[in-house]
């Protein structure tokens, strides 16, 4: 660090002075050694100077210092450093975001799904903050046919499929219960196929046989009334009573009584 250093310090104007003006204020008869110690407290700045440039250094070093006992202080009292706060941070945040995404990935199932739906069930997992996260979740579909009934199970797979498919990702599982569910509908369409030509051919069937018994009725209606008269009796014959009718009529009898 350049704070505070030798270069900005100003030396005292004391060693700016000349050392030969101390002379004549010397008696003759003062040794040499003495004039030097009388000199000496002129010199005694230089060290001045550099001590106090690396005083301001210290000082200058003293908020970094500072900082990490700072930090050693809290990890040694349990409480999270700011990088520590930052990355729980963080995570608290994707946990959220994935709380949300779940919750309405599997909502989109079961509000299309209706009743062939169930409710969402959630795994949670419990983030730096204490609180639950959904991480996953899953939605019970009832995909299979309606007995011997091929139109009610084709309108059941539509609305299975677009209960798998109703999330704005649909997932890989989700994708594989639609495929199911196409399968599904495809036989539903043979056997309702199967079920409607078995149904006009039974119908054919019934008309050719109103038609035969409308032809036969005629026939059966001539048979009856030839039966019905051959069981009359013959008609009476007439004949005898022309030939009594032409003999002469008998004379009238008369008693007479006296």
């Amino acid at each position: 660090m350049q704070i505070g250093g030798a270069t900005s310090y100003s030396a005292p104007a004391a060693n700016l002075l000349p050392v030969r003006l101390l002379s004549p204020a010397v008696s003759p008869d003062v040794s040499p050694d003495i004039t030097r110690a009388a000199q000496a407290p002129t010199k005694a700045a230089q060290p001045l100077a550099g001590e106090q440039s690396a005083s301001s250094r210290d000082e200058a070093d003293k908020p970094d210092d500072a900082s990490a006992n700072s930090d050693k202080a809290q990890s040694a009292k349990g409480e999270a450093s700011p990088q520590q706060q930052r990355l729980e941070q963080l995570e608290i945040t994707k946990l959220a975001s994935r709380d949300q995404e779940v919750r309405t990935h599997e909502q989109a199932h079961a509000a299309v799904g209706g009743r062939y739906a169930s409710a969402p069930s959630y795994t949670y997992e419990r983030g730096p903050d204490g609180k639950r996260y959904a991480i996953a979740g899953e939605v019970g579909i009832d995909a299979g046919a309606v007995s011997n009934d091929p139109e009610a199970t084709l309108r059941k797979m539509e609305v299975v499929i677009r209960a798998a498919l109703a999330p704005a990702e649909p997932s890989a599982q989700d994708r594989q219960v639609a495929a199911q569910a196409q399968v599904s509908m495809v036989e539903a369409r043979v056997q309702l196929a199967q079920q409607q030509r078995n149904e006009a051919q039974a119908a054919s069937e019934a008309r050719a046989e109103a038609l035969i018994e409308d032809e036969e009725l005629p026939v059966e209606a001539e048979q009856t009334a030839a039966s019905a008269q051959q069981d009359q009796p013959p008609p009476a014959n007439l004949d005898l009573y022309k030939q009594l009718s032409g003999l002469q009529k008998p004379t009238p009898v008369v008693d007479l009584v006296a």
